[in-house]
């Protein structure tokens, strides 16, 4: 039997998509074809964008007016891996049992993307004035990267949106600002020599050291200068170091070291400020000292991954909208990153609004209720409500 033009219900439609292994490391193709074949039964318009490697692809489809700007809801399609964790069921089988809806990325966050795809036969009756566009990216939970190819068509081959909403899992709370995250490997590029002699070498492993203590005084120093807007927890820029790696024996002066590392910035601050603050500790101190035996080494930091703040952005059309969306006259900020920020940078207003919480996301057992389930569907219809009236 043909599947064109069957209407599925959002639970059944989160069946379908979390039956689909994306874990960020494999590819999102085969859900990705699944939403065209989808789309094209209802005869949406769509663009499809692939990454540059081929194996995976973010679409974006508008269901309204082809010539002016709408609203979007942007979710994204990958998964965080399930290995070594324990299921009391498949991960890639949707089971409903007491009110929840269990399976990987029912809640973070293929409960939106679900809602968005099953509510088009509606957003088509609404007879829409506003367009509702629908954006499924890949790599949030690991670069962010997967929207940025599709945002740098809007406002060129398609028309720029007047408002997104981030669908991330935040209760239904209007979120209008979280922090950046950015992290980055330093690796330590020493000299091997006898632990005995120490002037005959140069050994990464402290040179490393040194460089985390200026990050830990760094840390201390972004703990002091606070938070002034009083919205954020913890109410400051956090740095992190998470790994370090590096020497191979005890009385051998170490070849190399690496450790990796982060910082999760407030809206207000400046991203290069931390990455040169290190760099110049490295040059003007670590690295002298590293080679005041002979020109034995050097430091290399590399960024990883930038993922952007969203910064407060007060009256702006997504939050108005957003807030009259949910019945709410307040918005919160969110712990986490989102893609949000890159939609902002693109001009776009943006805020963070999605069913279900937060707190039940990458854990095994990952669940949305059927309650919540609902009420994402409540707010997309009054969103399609707004949508055919203005």
């Amino acid at each position: 039997m043909s599947s064109k033009g069957q209407r599925l219900t959002p639970l059944e439609m989160l069946a379908k998509l979390v039956s689909f292994d994306t874990e960020s490391s494999k590819s999102n193709l085969a859900l990705i074809d699944f939403v065209e074949t989808y789309l094209k039964s209802w005869d949406v318009p769509y663009i499809r964008v692939p990454n540059e490697a081929g194996d995976k692809a973010a679409i974006y489809a508008t269901v309204g007016p082809q010539d002016r700007g709408g609203v979007v809801l942007s979710g994204h399609t990958d998964v965080v891996p399930v290995k070594g964790q324990t299921w009391t069921s498949d991960p890639f089988t949707l089971r409903v049992e007491n009110g929840r809806a269990y399976g990987r990325g029912a809640v973070d966050m293929k409960a939106f993307d679900a809602l968005a795809l099953a509510l088009i036969p509606e957003f088509q009756a609404a007879d829409l004035k506003t367009p509702i566009n629908i954006m499924l990216s890949y790599d949030e939970e690991t670069t962010c990267l997967g929207v940025i190819d599709t945002i740098r068509r809007l406002g060129h081959e398609l028309p720029l949106p007047k408002a997104a909403i981030v669908g991330e899992p935040t209760n239904l709370e209007v979120a209008d600002a979280h922090k950046s995250v950015v992290t980055f490997a330093t690796t330590v590029h020493g000299f091997e020599a006898h632990s005995s002699k120490p002037y005959l070498g140069a050994s990464a492993v402290m040179t490393a050291a040194e460089l985390v203590c200026e990050l830990n005084r760094i840390s201390d120093e972004m703990m002091e200068r606070g938070d002034p807007s009083g919205r954020f927890d913890p109410p400051y820029t956090t740095v992190h170091v998470g790994t370090i790696v590096g020497g191979t024996a005890r009385n051998i002066m170490a070849k190399s070291c690496t450790f990796h590392w982060e910082f999760r910035g407030l809206p207000s601050l400046d991203p290069q400020e931390i990455p040169t603050r290190l760099d110049r500790f490295a040059t003007e101190i670590a690295l002298k000292r590293l080679n005041r035996f002979g020109d034995f080494g050097r430091i290399e930091t590399q960024l990883e991954v930038a993922v952007p703040g969203l910064a407060p952005d007060t009256g702006s059309a997504a939050e108005t909208l957003a807030l009259r969306l949910v019945g709410k006259n307040r918005t919160q900020t969110v712990p986490f990153g989102t893609e949000a920020g890159h939609f902002q940078a693109a001009g776009i207003p943006t805020v963070v609004c999605g069913p279900g919480s937060i707190d039940r996301a990458h854990q095994p057992d990952e669940y949305i209720t059927l309650e919540e389930l609902e009420a994402g569907a409540t707010f997309m219809r009054r969103l399609a409500a707004h949508c055919a009236s203005s």
